[in-house]
């Protein structure tokens, strides 16, 4: 018996294992696997199968532009790989397989690796030359940001300034003619011509009827001198002075400029010839990271012409050195020499270049001077020596004489954030804040200073906030009335604060509160001697259904006295009667309000709104009606409404009444509805109000013939504000819904039953739960079918009525693993017994 059972064990899990064996087969896709690739079309490929062979290429770690080489190993057809990259971009697939980790590692059919050597060596190469660019991209960012800190900077990087050469101004004085330029000669008087003249590149100008005349290298004026003299050999005019000779300059020449040394951009420039340095300077970017603003040179002819100073310009505005160029000169930009740098409460924060005889001082200035917080006792230099950093303290005494190392950074520190003679005074004084503090001055002094304590100041305590000498605070009270008096003089200190309280800040807040019917409901601060009718009028007076008398007031228990457990009262409270003019009460001549009391104004019991119901459908005057009696009842709003059409499906009534939500909040259902309300007169339409209602809370249906045969009975129901009442019309209709195989309406008959009806609509299906059929009727009752012995009875049917057919609950069936497993574990449990039976014979 017992190998029996082993054997069947055995063979149980053999078939388990073969179970799954193959649903791992059968959900494996056979049809993109690898070892298949030759033989596969890609047109025949679903997107699924696309995606399985993108996500296995990406376990092999195969790159978008590796596919070639992976389909090329399995057999692929080179057109077949074009169309499967074609479609795998299609499916935006090729941005999973643009980075995957360390490369596919391609090996040909004997098993040889190839192509990974050279791919590594590109894959690092690709790496550290990225990884270079980015350093590099960096360093330049870090120069750019340190060359922008440089004093002087901004002058090259403004859009605004452009310092291009004015071509419109007069002639300087000293600008020297050479070729090209062209020169207006004018003489007028007695005789009159005008020549526009270009200097050749001999240096000559050739004046028609007189020859040629040298001005290279002349002065504007040495030139019109020159000129004149020529000219008055054949104008006779000119020396008796009744012929005059004006001379000027017209279009000027180009000059090549070459610029050199720590400069953005250097090489050479094509300039106006009335270009100065500073227009150099612009047009190639100016100084850079190592630039000095300081010594740039003119050269000229091998000789340096002039030395051009920056710090001139910006600080005064000097363009002496300025110089005009000429051809072929040379502009170099020098290293700097000595930078240092300015930080903290200074007025142009920067990195300025300093000449060897200038000193702190002179940077300062450079800089704009100290800001107003500036703490000028010490300046803190952070310095580089031969060995390691240092600090570096410079008395305000020595910032005159100071020498400047390059690379010093200079931090001017800001004063202190507290005042040395500093008291305050706060609260219910005339004119609160800070005051200076007096030698000997007293706490009376102050308040006197503040002009003197308001009305509602609190005069038997005071307090003064002290910083004792480990700046720990503590509190020191007095007597403000004392204080005023001279009884008790204080001597105030440094930083005491003065703090005189307010009556109505040191109390909670007096209000009173009134409710009901009145027309502003609400919170009022209170006042002394306030009635209640003052406070009906604040309340801005009484509504049209306020009763005049009952007026309720409660009031606070406010004792002072012992614990009393005896007493159980939570709340004082009276009544009183008013008068509709508000006037006097005789009863309550002396009541008053007090702080916290609540008054509630009751509605006058006898007072009664309008109540409206809306009756709509088959009647002949449908519409809004107001209830006119207390238990008014349906019947009586039919028989108002003119009574029913005869077209009217009385079986298809309801009602739908408001609602209360968990809040006790009351909804009417007619503002809900008011989106369906034109749509009432087509009786389809009442199907969907109907549809669109709760109807277990707020759907109730109606028998109206009933109702109609008898009024008052248990049937008529009363009416309510805010009722809608529908009386639909007779549909020819029966609407089936959940497990048959065509839900769809079909035409009433009266002569079907339940079944006839789900026939018509192909008949229940597989998963139909047939005994928790149910109908829902026009005016909204429902009707479940019953259980007759063995068979069910189904609901009967009405015009309109609504047949439901739920589905039975979907029950899993064991998968083959669980059967598997459940099976082995009863084997094994089978066996267990045997064991047991077998050991205890």
């Amino acid at each position: 018996m017992l190998k029996k059972l082993l054997l069947l064990q055995l063979f149980i899990m053999l078939i388990g294992h073969c179970a799954i064996a193959q649903t791992n087969s059968t959900n494996s896709p056979s049809s993109s696997s690898s070892s298949q690739l030759s033989q596969v079309k890609v047109d025949n490929l679903s997107d699924d199968q696309i995606r399985q062979l993108v996500a296995e290429m990406k376990k092999n770690n195969v790159s978008y532009s590796q596919i070639d080489d992976y389909a090329a190993q399995k057999g692929m057809p080179d057109a077949e790989i074009q169309k499967l990259k074609a479609r795998i971009k299609q499916l935006n697939l090729d941005t999973e397989l643009t980075s995957n980790g360390k490369g596919y590692n391609s090996r040909d059919t004997t098993g040889r690796q190839y192509n990974t050597d050279e791919q590594q060596e590109d894959d690092s190469v690709s790496y550290f030359q990225e990884r270079y660019k980015k350093i590099k991209d960096r360093q330049d960012f870090e120069k750019e940001l340190r060359r922008q800190k440089v004093f002087g900077t901004e002058l090259f990087s403004n859009k605004n300034l452009t310092f291009e050469p004015n071509l419109r101004m007069a002639t300087p004085p000293n600008y020297k003619l050479a070729a090209n330029d062209e020169l207006i000669i004018d003489v007028y008087g007695y005789s009159e011509v005008q020549h526009k003249l270009k200097v050749s590149p001999e240096g000559y100008v050739r004046i028609p009827y007189l020859g040629p005349v040298y001005v290279n290298g002349l002065t504007m004026e040495e030139a019109r001198v020159r000129i004149t003299k020529q000219l008055s050999t054949i104008y006779s005019g000119i020396k008796d002075g009744n012929t005059s000779v004006q001379v000027s300059l017209g279009n000027i020449r180009s000059i090549r400029v070459l610029l050199i040394g720590e400069i953005m951009r250097p090489g050479t420039y094509t300039l106006p010839s009335l270009a100065t340095v500073a227009n150099a300077l612009y047009v190639s970017g100016g100084p850079n990271e190592n630039g000095s603003f300081r010594y740039i040179e003119v050269i000229r002819n091998g000789q340096t012409v002039a030395t051009f100073d920056l710090y001139d310009f910006l600080i005064h505005g000097d363009l002496t050195n300025n110089v005009v160029l000429q051809d072929q000169d040379i502009v170099k930009v020098n290293a700097y020499k000595t930078r240092i740098e300015l930080t903290g409460e200074i007025k142009r924060p920067a990195i300025f270049e300093a000449k060897e005889t200038e000193t702190l001082k002179d940077m300062i200035t450079f800089a704009g001077g100290y800001t107003d917080n500036a703490y000028r006792d010490i300046i803190r230099a952070f310095r580089v020596n031969n060995k390691a950093k240092e600090v570096v303290n410079v008395p305000a005494d020595k910032v005159g004489s100071f020498h400047l190392h390059t690379g010093d950074k200079f931090y001017i520190d800001s004063v202190l954030a507290r005042f040395i003679n500093r008291i305050t005074i706060s609260g219910a004084v005339f004119h609160p804040g800070d005051y200076a503090l007096d030698s000997g001055m007293t706490v009376q002094d102050l308040i006197q200073k503040a002009d003197g304590v308001l009305e509602d100041a609190v005069l038997s305590r005071g307090v003064i906030r002290r910083l004792q000498d480990d700046y720990t605070p503590a509190f020191i009270s007095f007597n403000i009335n004392d204080v005023m008096a001279g009884k008790q003089p204080l001597l105030l200190k440094r930083e005491d604060s003065v703090i005189i309280f307010s009556k109505m800040k040191v109390r909670e807040e007096y209000k009173v509160k009134i409710e009901g019917e009145v027309n502003k409901p609400g919170y009022y601060n209170y006042g002394d001697s306030m009635r209640l009718e003052d406070l009906i009028l604040l309340a801005g007076g009484l509504k049209d259904a306020a009763s005049l008398k009952h007026i309720e007031i409660s009031r606070r228990i406010r004792t002072n006295g012992d614990y009393d457990s005896s007493d159980q009262r939570k709340a004082i409270t009276q009544q009183f009667d008013i008068n509709k003019d508000l006037s006097e009460v005789p009863e309550a001549p002396g009541f008053g309000l007090q702080p916290f009391d609540e008054v509630i104004i009751h509605k006058s019991p006898s007072y009664n709104e309008q109540a409206n119901v809306l009756l709509e459908g088959e009647v002949v005057y449908p519409g809004f009606y107001t209830i006119s009696a207390q238990k008014e009842r349906i019947s009586s709003l039919i028989q108002r409404a003119g009574g029913l059409r005869p077209e009217s499906f009385t079986e298809g009534s309801f009602l739908l009444r408001r609602t209360f939500n968990s809040k006790g909040d009351s909804t009417l259902l007619l503002d809900k509805l008011e989106v369906f309300y034109n749509k009432l007169k087509d009786s389809s339409d009442i199907d969907k109000v109907r549809k669109t209602v709760e109807r277990k809370e707020q759907l109730v249906g109606l028998e109206m013939d009933k109702i109609l045969a008898n009024p008052g009975s248990k049937y008529d129901m009363y009416l309510e504000n805010g009722d809608i009442i529908i009386v639909p019309k007779k549909t020819q209709t029966v609407q089936l819904y959940g497990e048959v195989y065509f839900p769809k309406k079909v035409r009433f008959d009266k002569n079907y039953t339940f079944r006839d009806y789900v026939r018509g609509a192909g008949g229940f299906t597989n998963n139909a739960l047939k005994r928790r059929s149910y109908v829902i009727y026009s005016n909204g009752s429902v009707k479940s079918t019953r259980k007759a012995i063995f068979f069910n009875r189904y609901p009967r049917m009405e015009p309109g009525a609504e047949i439901y057919i739920p589905a039975k609950k979907s029950n899993r069936g064991l998968s083959s693993g669980e059967a598997v497993g459940l099976a082995s574990a009863l084997a094994s449990l089978a066996l267990v017994i045997v064991t047991i039976i077998n050991a205890t014979k």
